[in-house]
C-alpha cells in the first residue's frame, strides 16, 4: 500500500495496512525552528531548512528526515507575491501583507502581535480602504503547478495549505480585544470585516485550486475557534457569525477539487463538532485532548463515523514531558481508541515546540509505524 493510499483509506473511514503519519505537511503540524534543529542535531543528518512561516517559526523539513519518520504526506503551498508582501521594520519586526506589524522579542521562539491597523473605534469605510493581498499577483501562483505535479508522481499524499484563517485574520487586524468585543456587541461590524477578508481569501484560493486541484489529497486550512475550556462563543453566535465563513471557504474547494478537506482548530470544539461535519469537514486537526470535553474516547464513539482526526499525540505534557517509552505507550493507546475503523491519522497536537526533546519525536513515530491494522498483521504472518 503506497503511503497516499494509506492516508485516503484512513480519511475515507476504511482501515489502512498500518497507522498513517504525519509531520511538517502543514503550517499547524510541524516543527519549530529549534526543534528540528534538535532533531537533526540527534539524527545525524538532514539538512538545515527554509522558514516557511515567520510567525511561527516553522521550517521546511528535509525529505531524509520525513522520509526517516515514515511521514505519509507531503505539503504544497502557495509562493511568495511579486510585489505587496511584507517589509521589514527593523531587526526582528515587520509588517505583513495585512498591515499587521510582528515583532520577535529577545529570547523568544515567536512573533508576537505589536500592531493592529484596524484596532479601535472603526468604521466600514476603514474597512474597505485597509492594506490586504492581491489575489492577482503573479508569483502566488508561478510554478505552483510544476511542484504538485512532481508531487504527484511520489507515492505520497498531497496536501495543498490554503489560506482560509478569516478568524485569525480578523483578530490580528483587530486586536483580539476589540475582536472578542465585536464578536459580543457589534455583529454589523464583525460581519462588515469577516466579508471584506473572505472576498480576497476566496478569489485567492479560487486561482491557487484552478491550477492544482486535480491533482492534490488534501486541502488544509483552520482558524482556532476553540480556547482551553470552551468554544470561543455560544452556539448561535458560531452559527451566525463564524459559521458562514466556514461554508464559503468549503463551498470554494468544493467548487474545484474532490480532495479531502481537513480544518484546524485548536481548543474546547466539542460543541461545533456536528457543525463542522454538516459544512463537509473530512478531518479535524489537532484534537486537543488536554482541552475540555476533548477526551479521544468520547469523540471517536460520538463523531467518528462521521469525521476523521489528525492529531492528539499530547503536547503539553506527554511529548515534552513523558520519557520515549511514554510517548510510544500513549501512541499505543490512541490507535486503540482512535484508529479502529480508520479515521485516525498520527500527528502532535499543533507544531513540536523546542521543548520536545528529539528522542520523543522519534519515539512517536517508531511507534506509529508499529500500529498495524488486521490486513497487515495477517499478512506479517503468513510470510
Amino acid at each position: 500500500m503506497t503511503a497516499r493510499e494509506r492516508v485516503l483509506d484512513a480519511l475515507s473511514h476504511r482501515e489502512p495496512d498500518r497507522l498513517p503519519l504525519d509531520i511538517g505537511s502543514a503550517r499547524f503540524t510541524g516543527m519549530v525552528k529549534e526543534a528540528y534543529e534538535k532533531l537533526r542535531a540527534h539524527l545525524g543528518f538532514g539538512e538545515p531548512g527554509p522558514i516557511v512561516d515567520r510567525m511561527q517559526q516553522l521550517v521546511e523539513m528535509d525529505e531524509a528526515v520525513l522520509q526517516h519518520l515514515g511521514a505519509d504526506v507531503r505539503s504544497l503551498g502557495q509562493g511568495a507575491p511579486d510585489r505587496g508582501g511584507g517589509e521589514e521594520l527593523g531587526e526582528d519586526r515587520y509588517r505583513d501583507e495585512w498591515g499587521v506589524v510582528r515583532v520577535k522579542p529577545p529570547g523568544s521562539h515567536y512573533y508576537d502581535l505589536a500592531g493592529c491597523p484596524l484596532a479601535g473605534e472603526i468604521t466600514p469605510a476603514e474597512i474597505a480602504r485597509c492594506r490586504r493581498p492581491d489575489p492577482t499577483d503573479p508569483g502566488i501562483c508561478r510554478g505552483l503547478r510544476a511542484r504538485a505535479e512532481a508531487l504527484r508522481k511520489t507515492d505520497y499524499a498531497v496536501m495543498y495549505n490554503a489560506r482560509f484563517n478569516v478568524v485569525h485574520t480578523m483578530q490580528y487586524l483587530r486586536g483580539f480585544e476589540d475582536w472578542f468585543l465585536d464578536l459580543g456587541a457589534d455583529h454589523r461590524l464583525f460581519e462588515c470585516l469577516r466579508d471584506a477578508i473572505l472576498d480576497v481569501l476566496v478569489e485567492l484560493n479560487r486561482r491557487t485550486l484552478q491550477q492544482v486541484g486535480d491533482l492534490i489529497d488534501i486541502v488544509a486550512f483552520g482558524d482556532d475557534v476553540g480556547q482551553q475550556d470552551r468554544p470561543v462563543c455560544s452556539l448561535a453566535n458560531y452559527r451566525k457569525l463564524i459559521r458562514p465563513a466556514l461554508e464559503r471557504s468549503v463551498e470554494t474547494i468544493r467548487a474545484h477539487t474532490s480532495a479531502k478537506i481537513l480544518y484546524h482548530t485548536c481548543g474546547s470544539v466539542y460543541r461545533y463538532m456536528d457543525d463542522f461535519i454538516a459544512i463537509g469537514i473530512d478531518a479535524v486537526n489537532p484534537v486537543q485532548v488536554t482541552a475540555r470535553d476533548m477526551e479521544p474516547a468520547r469523540l471517536k464513539r460520538e463523531f467518528g463515523d462521521r469525521i476523521c482526526f489528525w492529531g492528539a499525540v499530547d503536547s503539553h505534557r506527554i511529548l515534552p514531558h513523558g520519557s520515549p517509552a511514554e510517548v510510544a505507550a500513549e501512541v499505543r493507546r490512541l490507535f486503540e481508541v482512535m484508529g479502529q475503523g480508520g479515521g485516525w491519522v498520527l500527528a502532535a497536537v499543533h507544531n513540536v515546540q523546542p521543548d520536545v526533546p528529539p528522542e520523543n519525536v522519534r519515539a512517536m513515530f517508531a511507534a506509529g509505524r508499529q500500529c498495524l491494522y488486521p490486513r497487515q498483521q495477517r499478512a506479517a504472518t503468513n510470510l
